[in-house]
């Protein structure tokens, strides 16, 4: 199975949409923020690994006790996974703290910024 085939990519959003579903009702943890998004889902072809991409709305410090929650969680979170989508194997998931969406309003402030004072 190639990386980007329509069978992972199916794969992919399955359980991306599993994980966020389980992190927004299933864990009671109050480490884990209760904004707290999965941007994207990166399965291997073999179904071994998987990488969950994290955005947190909140500061830095939100984001690693989110992290750490996750990982304290990660045994929950993949029984439950295991129950709700059926796969040959059940991935090994490991939460990586997306930042793109703070860099990308940060961005946007500061080109407003710029903007501002060019039109002043």
């Amino acid at each position: 199975m190639r990386k980007n085939s329509i069978k992972n990519t199916r794969i992919n959003m399955e359980v991306q949409r599993e994980l966020s579903e389980i992190i927004r009702l299933g864990i009671k943890d109050p480490r884990i923020h209760p904004m707290t998004t999965v941007i994207d889902v990166q399965v291997t072809p073999d179904l071994k690994f998987c990488k969950a991409f994290i955005s947190i709305l909140g500061d830095e410090e939100a984001g690693k006790a989110t992290i750490e929650g996750l990982k304290s969680a990660e045994g929950y979170i993949r029984r439950e996974l295991a129950r709700r989508v059926n796969l040959r194997n059940t991935p090994e998931i490991k939460f990586i703290l997306d930042q793109s969406i703070e860099y990308g309003v940060n961005m946007s402030k500061l080109i407003d910024e710029v903007t501002k004072d060019i039109r002043d």
